[in-house]
Order: structure tokens, then sequence, then C-alpha cells
């Protein structure tokens, strides 16, 4: 099989040895696109290492086609068309992975589409319903709202009845996250967002992105017993703590990672899209949003494009380019 090859510098769609043999649950896959995502970028920095025993290989969630099973995988057979989260291997032809981190493609959705669900709506259902625990009604801050996984989380609280704030890097970016059904947002090269948070009526839930940078502000905008839901850290991961407002509002402070969890956790983030989210893909309510693809020979310059912020939505890499 072919697949990417990559350093700090370069990648490279070289010949590479296809994946081992199976365990009892895993199925092979023909992938037909992989989506980018910012943590392959880490990765490729030296930055974020895969977990041990995954592909060294780049690319945390594909669809394609499955080809082969394991003994004990019941659910899927060859020949059906799913999306996949990946500890790692998706830019490649080919990838195994645990039947437990897969979903049958949405109603109406093709295998292009669905590239762009399993890594950005599994975070985000992760950390605004999991982790952070949304009640009805409940107000959510949205950073670097028009990544992927930010894009997701705009139309997940529009779904579900929260309210939600964003920050992102451009007019035209708070533009098109409101079309998604953000309320109000803050164009971070204008300042602190701090005051109008406040005005808008705080929050109750952050997802957050930045890290180090957004905490001080962060703490100030967060309500009594408020979750703040820190899932990166481009903005550093050294920062100053007020454990007296932490204190004083009941605040909490969460980290949160979804590549290393085992299959059965990612199993369960699966297996509530599917039964929350998936009937509101097939009925059009949410929908996957795809700023650009790219053949997979030029992943490169989707890294690069990616690297400048300059995407709204999800990236996308063709692989066979099967619909």
């Amino acid at each position: 099989m072919y697949a990417i090859a990559h350093d700090a510098d370069t990648l490279a769609w070289n010949e590479a040895p296809s994946p081992g043999p199976l365990s009892e649950r895993q199925v092979r896959l023909r992938v037909a696109w992989a989506g980018v995502n910012r943590a392959d970028l880490m990765q490729r920095a030296g930055g974020y290492p895969p977990p041990p025993g995954a592909s060294e290989i780049l690319g945390l969630e594909v669809s394609g086609s499955v080809i082969e099973t394991g003994s004990g995988v019941r659910q899927y057979q060859v020949g059906t068309r799913v999306c996949a989260l990946l500890d790692g291997g998706g830019y490649a032809e080919e990838v195994v992975v645990d039947e437990r981190q897969l979903l049958p493609l949405p109603d109406g959705l093709d295998l292009r589409q669905s590239a762009a669900l399993p890594e950005v709506f599994a975070t985000a259902w992760l950390n605004l319903f999991m982790e952070g625990a949304l009640a009805p009604g409940e107000r959510v801050l949205v950073h670097a709202a028009a990544s992927g996984v930010g894009t997701a989380a705009i139309q997940l609280c529009r779904a579900f009845g929260q309210p939600c704030f964003v920050t992102a890097g451009s007019d035209e970016k708070l533009t098109r996250c409101r079309e998604l059904g953000a309320e109000d947002g803050w164009n971070r090269h204008h300042g602190s967002f701090v005051e109008t948070v406040k005005a808008w009526g705080g929050a109750d839930m952050i997802l957050d992105p930045v890290g180090a940078s957004y905490l001080p502000d962060n703490q100030a905008v967060l309500n009594a017993d408020g979750r703040l839901v820190v899932i990166g850290l481009m903005g550093g991961r050294h920062a100053k703590l007020d454990m007296g407002r932490l204190l004083m509002k009941r605040q909490r402070v969460i980290g949160s990672t979804l590549r290393a969890k085992p299959a059965d956790a990612k199993g369960r983030i699966l297996s509530a899209l599917h039964e929350q989210v998936w009937p509101q893909l097939a009925n059009g309510e949410i929908a996957p949003l795809i700023d650009r693809t790219w053949p997979i020979a030029e992943a490169e310059a989707a890294h690069a494009h990616m690297q400048q912020d300059a995407n709204v939505g999800k990236l996308l890499l063709e692989v066979s380019g099967e619909r």
C-alpha cells in the first residue's frame, strides 16, 4: 500500500507496509478520505506522539469500506461503508481499527462528507456533554470556533439548546460562526474578550483549545459552578491560576484528550453520537462543514493551510476519491 511518511520538514506519499494481521475485534478499511487535524501538525513537530502500539502514520479520522474483519467482529461486514475514529494511521490506503471505533455513514451522507465527522464531533460531544456536563440552557463559550471542533460544537449547542458565544481570528470567521448558530462573538485580535462575554451573561462552560494565555480571562468570565475544559495548548502550557476565584465561584478546570482513550471509551462516545447526533445529520439539522480538500499526495498544502489558521471547518485529503 501507499501511505504518507513524515518528518518535521516533509510529507511524502510512498510505499509502506500494510497494517499487520487483525486481532479479534479489528477491521481493515480501504480508505476513501482522511481528515486533517491540528493534532497531525503537533505529531509531525514531535509534540504529540501516538499512544503505545498505535501507528506512527498521521491521521485520526477516515471514511472508507471494510475489506477484512477479525474473527470476533459481528457488527460490520466486508463492503460496509463506514467512518472511523483512529489512534493513528489515517494518511494511508489501508488502516486497521477496532470495530468499536467505527460508525455507519449517516443516512444521506457520502464518504467525503462522513470523513469530516468522527474526530471533531466526538471531541465536541465528549467535552461539551460528558466532561463539561452541560445542562439544558447553560451558556457555552467556544474558543477557536472556526476550527473543525469549533464548528461542530456550535452546531451541537444550537441543536441541543445551549446559548453559544464564540471567539475567532477574523470578522469573516465570526460571521460564519453566527450563521452556524452562535449568538455572538469576539475577534481575538481586538483584545480581551472578558467584558463582552460578561455583558452576554458569562459562561457556564468553556471549550478551550488555547490553554495558558487564556486562563486568567477564562476564569474571569466563568460563572459560579462553571467548568473550563482545556483540549489544547496553542497558547502555551504554563499560567497562573487564581485559586481564590476557583474556590469562591466553585470553578472546575478539566483537562481532556481523546486520542489516548481505550477503544471501549471511544466506543461509548461514538455510541452517543450515533444515538443523539446521527439522526440530526440525516435530517439536515446538523451538517459536516468542509473547508477544502486536497489529493493525499498534496497533504503538505493542507497542513500549510491549517498552520495559517485559514480554514473554517474541516480539511480533507482524498485517498481513493470514492464517494
